[in-house]
């Protein structure tokens, strides 16, 4: 069964879109069968994926509110290899629909329930607020991967991140984890970047992805190309650092079922 990820952070601007880009094309990359989730209205994952926001004919709307079957709404040609379900600013109006449905906060986990085999990885870019949309997000997922800044702000913003996943765990979805902490737009010469990277290796141990994504031009200019930079230019230390991510998301994933493996031996 497809591992589901949600990507989030209630702070904008700490590179969750581009991480939801680049790690769905890397995975692709290795073989593996992904599925991008844009549950943000602005669309720029799907926009950055190289699919026009304003031509496609459905999209998370349509799998939300009209409860579309997955094979009717989603885009197997993109530039990244990888299946993806878009946005635009129809899914603002999927908030509202969604208030007044029955079991509104499962509309995706159940969306998701019959397809969750034909995929080896699904990734949702959470939308950059706590609203329905990320709700349905963390209901779906197994666990969230949480980009950050290394900044001051930034800290105060993943312990409530924390908390709000805590209580929807609470709520809506008992098994949900937190994958790992993404450290973005890294630069090694920032004296307080480096602080706060040691304090979330001391709060946050092992959750911490040794994987850090370097401030990086490239990764900036690929979306306006709308590829992922490892198509844009496989070369820039920022293809390299997501790739590098995959591999480490990998092994874990690898090492997690191996540990799983030998639990179920010794109990039997």
């Amino acid at each position: 069964m497809g591992k589901v990820i949600a990507i989030a952070n209630q702070k904008g601007g700490v590179g969750k879109t581009t991480t939801a880009v680049n790690l769905a094309a890397s995975m692709a990359a290795t073989k593996r069968k992904v599925l991008l989730i844009d549950l943000d209205p602005q669309g720029n994952a799907t926009m950055g994926s190289g699919v026009d926001k304003y031509e496609v004919p459905a999209s998370a709307y349509e799998l939300l509110v009209d409860e579309k079957p997955l094979d009717q709404v989603v885009v197997k040609e993109t530039s990244g290899g990888y299946h993806l379900v878009a946005a635009n600013s129809d899914v603002t109006a999927a908030e509202v629909r969604l208030m007044d449905v029955f079991a509104r906060e499962l509309r995706l986990r159940n969306a998701l329930k019959p397809w969750r085999n034909s995929y080896d990885f699904v990734f949702i870019d959470c939308p950059p607020s706590l609203n329905m949309l990320t709700v349905n997000a963390m209901a779906a997922a197994d666990s969230v991967l949480v980009p950050m800044q290394c900044e001051y702000y930034a800290l105060e913003g993943l312990t409530a991140l924390m908390d709000t996943i805590r209580q929807l765990a609470a709520v809506v979805n008992a098994d949900l984890k937190i994958e790992g902490i993404l450290r973005t737009m890294y630069d090694p010469r920032n004296r307080l970047a480096n602080d706060v990277s040691e304090q979330l290796k001391q709060h946050f141990a092992d959750k911490v992805y040794r994987t850090v994504i370097p401030r990086n031009i490239r990764l900036a200019e690929a979306p306006s190309f709308g590829s992922p930079v490892m198509y844009y230019d496989k070369s820039s230390t920022g293809a390299k650092a997501y790739l590098a991510l995959a591999g480490e998301l990998l092994r874990r994933a690898d090492s997690k079922t191996s540990q799983q493996t030998k639990s179920t031996l010794t109990e039997s």
